[in-house]
């Protein structure tokens, strides 16, 4: 492992702009995901997170000025593509404008920001729709995410890049398959993947359990709201030695796993149990695996070891609720949360379980 620098401490005003942005792609992402459907008729510098937000902001615009079927699903291809560049640049950010003796709470509060954004999306993007359409939720959409982004350009220190050693294929190789990015990326994903179900799936099965889009609607929001309060308080355990990144990770792992499990119970009881659970497990995992990855990753590869963390991320977004719906079409809906439950406490958890050799002493 490299020796990192010492970074000074950001200034608060500095980091405020970064969770306010964290905050506008994860309540974009929710609330018009939330409020889609009954309208549906057929990387290392404060540049770079700038220049997403900028692009999400003229992707909600797009939506906004046109108004046309067309230039909705341009918009959200477009809102895709900028939270895509954004979010491995914000978590190199954040590494960076952090010691390492402060990475933990920093990424558990710009974490608690982004959860706080997944839970008002929903109830906020349906109160905007209900008073002026698809159109007033973009054109709110455009204007905060444009409103952050000069913030950003005012408050956030340009961030230049480190002189950096020329590096092969091999060696980028060498670094994606060692087990000090595997292992916090594999939980990530993981997390993820379990966080999508949640989201996704759970009002499948409060609706089918009977119960109101009231009572779905808030198991969602139980789920996000764990996760806002778990991340903050999982990364200042880290930080004060409180809490290993490895006890942490198989924690939430289990914990994720148990709270799939649990929605295999019928009724409200499930759907809630299981909803707090998940958000408590994703909460462990998501600051101590980036706070993790920043610890084993050198300080000029900072945007390369986030970007392809977030790849992670979003093949656990896509094949987690891909994995529940193969196996609740061939089955139940039950069968589709036991089979990502076991992959999680397995795969993930056995990964992390396993030590490297200890060396034999020389005789």
């Amino acid at each position: 492992m490299s020796h990192q620098p010492i970074v000074p401490a950001a200034p608060k005003q500095a980091m405020w702009p970064l969770y306010a942005a964290g905050f506008t792609t994860a309540f974009g992402a929710h609330g018009i995901a939330a409020n889609l459907g009954g309208f549906s008729e057929d990387a290392v510098t404060s540049l770079l997170v700038l220049g997403g937000l900028i692009a999400f902001a003229a992707a909600s615009a797009l939506y906004a000025v046109a108004d046309s079927p067309g230039w909705l699903w341009a918009a959200r291809l477009g809102q895709g593509a900028a939270a895509s560049a954004f979010s491995p640049s914000a978590s190199a950010m954040v590494a960076r404008l952090n010691p390492a003796a402060k990475r933990g709470r920093a990424f558990g509060s710009y974490g608690f920001y982004k959860s706080v954004g997944y839970t008002l999306g929903p109830l906020l993007g349906g109160v905007l729709v209900w008073a002026g359409g698809l159109r007033l939720l973009f054109t709110v959409m455009a204007m905060c995410a444009a409103a952050v982004a000069v913030w950003a350009a005012l408050a956030v220190p340009a961030v230049p890049p480190l002189p950096r050693k020329r590096q092969t294929i091999a060696d980028l190789a060498r670094r994606l398959t060692d087990r000090s990015f595997l292992a916090p990326t594999a939980a990530l994903a993981a997390a993820t993947a379990a966080l999508s179900v949640g989201v996704g799936f759970l009002p499948v099965s409060g609706a089918a359990a009977g119960l109101g889009t009231v009572a779905t609607g808030a198991a969602v929001s139980v789920l996000a709201a764990t996760a806002a309060i778990v991340q903050p308080q999982a990364g200042r355990a880290l930080d004060a030695g409180r809490l290993t990144t490895r006890t942490g990770l198989l924690t939430g792992l289990l914990t994720t796993a148990a709270g799939l499990a649990a929605a295999m119970l019928p009724g409200l009881a499930g759907v809630l149990l299981g909803a707090a659970l998940i958000g408590t497990g994703t909460g462990l995992i998501t600051p101590l695996g980036f706070a993790a990855l920043a610890a084993s990753t050198p300080e000029e590869r900072m945007g390369q070891t986030m970007g392809s963390a977030e790849l992670g991320r979003e093949l656990g977004d896509a094949g987690g609720p891909l994995l529940v719906a193969g196996a609740a079409t061939l089955s139940t809906l039950t069968a589709g949360y036991a089979a990502l439950a076991v992959l999680l406490a397995a795969g993930p958890l056995v990964a992390l379980a396993v030590r490297s050799p200890t060396p034999r002493a020389a005789k």
